[in-house]
């Protein structure tokens, strides 16, 4: 699942450069039985299968024992109990060398694996996919894009929507005219003090019309707030 997203893009050439290095582990690699046994029905009944401890665990205990972490080191158990992922958590995770993605599967895993290993539960959104796969490989791209060198211009990066707590501002390249529809005049000026004046008000435009509920949280000047004040007749 992991060799096809992490063969292309961004996270091929960070690999190449050896600024990122993924290891994916199977977890019935873990298993004491024969049949390679990581899961089983619940206690007290109910549909579905769910992810035994030992294997887990086992699994765990063996990478970090192998690759001497530090005990510092996050544990992530992605499930669609964890707090929601954003870009502030990606920043944060780029401050740690190792992280270790737990990718639970069928109805998840053993409570015992939330309460003593993972240290920390993630999820992507409120709603369920087949397993933990997909969004540790969503966690994966959001952290490696972070990491200087990985992404051309990590510039680039600085005022992607989320990363500044706004929206991004609208953004144009050429032509300048397309099926007589024209890129603001002010982009086409050379006057990068307009500019800058210009992206902040439609980024803040475009917050306040999609996600009025990140301006609660996101640092605002006071003539961000000037702006604001001046938008809100425009903006009903």
């Amino acid at each position: 699942m992991f060799e096809g997203p992490f063969g292309e893009g961004i996270i091929k050439r960070g690999k190449n450069k050896g600024l990122l290095e993924i290891n994916t582990y199977d977890i019935r690699g873990y298993a004491k039985d024969r049949h390679r046994t990581v899961d089983d029905a619940p206690f007290g009944g109910g549909p579905g299968m769910l992810m035994k401890p030992e294997p887990i665990f086992d699994g765990v205990e063996d990478i970090i024992n192998k690759q001497k972490l530090p005990d510092s080191t996050p544990i992530v158990l992605m499930s669609p109990q964890g707090e929601p992922f954003n870009q502030k958590i990606a920043e944060d995770a780029t401050r740690y060398t190792d992280i270790i993605l737990i990718c639970g599967r069928y109805e998840g895993v053993d409570e015992r694996v939330r309460n003593h290993l993972a240290t920390r539960e993630i999820s992507i959104g409120d709603y369920v996919l087949g397993g933990g796969e997909i969004p540790a490989m969503v966690v994966i791209e959001a952290v490696s894009r972070l990491t200087v060198g990985v992404v051309g211009s990590i510039e680039s990066t600085q005022d992607d929507t989320f990363t500044t707590g706004l929206i991004q501002h609208p953004q144009y390249t050429r032509p300048s005219v397309y099926r007589d529809w024209s890129v603001p005049n002010v982009l086409l000026s050379g006057n990068h003090l307009e500019v800058e004046k210009w992206r902040r008000r439609e980024s803040l435009k475009k917050t306040i019309r999609r996600r009025p509920d990140l301006l609660k949280t996101t640092p605002l000047t006071d003539d961000d707030l000037k702006l604001i004040n001046q938008l809100k007749p425009e903006l009903g």
